[in-house]
């Protein structure tokens, strides 16, 4: 039953017609770009946007170059459009992920050599000089058509010529130029460089901090990127702990979630991006805007250390670090309430000078509230904080205390 049946419709086995045609609400359907844009703004992200193909060499654009696409079949509508226009209307950067060169480097190995030139098409199989032309045509009309502020593109992008990756990326920074705006391009197993482009962990992230600036994708789910039945997700509180500890590693974290085929979003899905929602809104500005500082953080819990790295739950013995851009403010976040004292052994007086700590501050569990902490002792042991209470005064995913300095954060000796 081949693939080009689920976009055309046809009968299955069974009799029933299938097709990929999911209908707006305003149709009638399920289906709503604009109630998705919400969702991401809640769940506290700063970027978003969709798979604007994936493996199977389906454009779910208005493309010239691709007439698989869902403008002529399928849905009959533009959802690159669609989502590029409500997640802008929301004031999020506009993402979009490409994964269209494995479609012609090993996806459809399996299938049958197609008699038509267009199913060739479909099916990568119309040759590597116009394969690679294709790949080039399809991110042009993603860049003319809908000015992504971020393009990700999925493995094998090394096995495109290098000219023709040149052309890509000379034609989107110079698009971007006159657009006076920035972007970025991702790749993960070679052909770009972190010179120029954004390097990227799938599932998972490095061990310690890593410069330049990176991107982790991960998934809500534990078990697939898209829906399926008996879908398992990871715990909220290992997905939000993974993304402090990116976070301090000097890295930023997309989270794929995976609607069903209708267009509606499982509610086990909207809960963990409700989460996210609810810990940003109180503590986003340890993540928000910052860097990382010379130690990431502290702990017994081993997260990252490459691709493919399951997200783990903290303990309250775990520590990340950020710091504000101008080098000022410094953020220690535990990964669970430590009791009466709060320990930070990096910050112990062999490594660090603390003279100019103006202040130290329990960050609340509603944006701009705080709780001060003034006791506090320091030995070669760490610095030991004094909290308000042997139990938490709250319930959060995790606990963050600023430590504002006059002038710069002291440099961290060796140790």
């Amino acid at each position: 039953w081949p693939y080009h049946n689920f976009i055309n419709g046809a009968r299955d086995k069974a009799g029933n017609w299938v097709q990929f045609a999911p209908k707006l609400k305003s149709a009638g359907g399920n289906f709503d770009p604009d109630e998705w844009a919400q969702l991401c703004v809640d769940a506290g992200a700063r970027y978003a946007g969709p798979v604007a193909e994936h493996h199977d060499g389906y454009s779910m654009w208005n493309s010239t170059a691709n007439e698989w696409n869902s403008v002529l079949t399928g849905p009959k509508l533009d959802l690159l459009r669609l989502f590029g226009d409500a997640i802008r209307a929301k004031g999020l950067k506009f993402y979009v992920s490409l994964h269209h060169a494995f479609n012609f480097t090993g996806y459809y190995q399996w299938v049958p050599t197609q008699a038509t030139t267009s199913l060739k098409k479909l099916y990568g199989q119309l040759g590597s000089t116009a394969e690679y032309q294709l790949w080039y045509d399809k991110l042009k009309e993603v860049i003319d058509g809908y000015q992504p502020d971020i393009i990700y593109q999925d493995f094998d992008i090394d096995k495109v010529p290098e000219s023709h990756r040149l052309n890509f990326l000379s034609y989107y920074y110079n698009k971007a130029v006159s657009w006076n705006k920035d972007v970025a391009a991702t790749y993960k197993d070679g052909g770009f460089n972190n010179r120029g482009e954004l390097y990227d962990y799938e599932r998972g992230g490095p061990a310690g901090i890593v410069y330049p600036y990176w991107l982790c994708e991960d998934s809500v789910s534990s078990s697939s990127w898209c829906y399926t039945n008996g879908i398992g997700y990871y715990s909220a509180k290992s997905l939000v702990h993974a993304l402090i500890d990116r976070a301090s590693k000097n890295g930023t974290m997309q989270l794929n979630i995976a609607p069903m085929a209708d267009g509606s979003i499982p509610s086990g899905q909207r809960s963990i991006l409700q989460a996210f929602g609810t810990y940003l809104r109180a503590f986003g500005e340890s993540i928000y805007a910052t860097r990382a500082w010379e130690a990431f953080g502290e702990g017994p819990t081993q997260m990252g250390g490459g691709s493919f790295t399951t997200p783990r739950e903290g303990t309250s013995q775990d520590i990340r670090f950020t710091r504000s851009k101008d080098n000022t403010v410094l953020y220690a976040t535990v990964m669970g309430w430590p009791g009466g004292t709060l320990h930070i052994t990096t910050l112990n007086s062999n490594r660090i000078n603390l003279g100019n700590l103006a202040s130290v501050q329990l960050l609340g569990a509603t944006a701009g509230q705080y709780t001060n902490l003034p006791t506090r002792t320091q030995d070669g042991g760490g610095l030991h904080i004094t909290l308000p209470s042997s139990n938490a005064p709250f319930s959060a995913l995790a606990y963050v205390v600023k430590l504002t300095f006059n002038g710069a954060i002291p440099s961290l000796g060796g140790g």
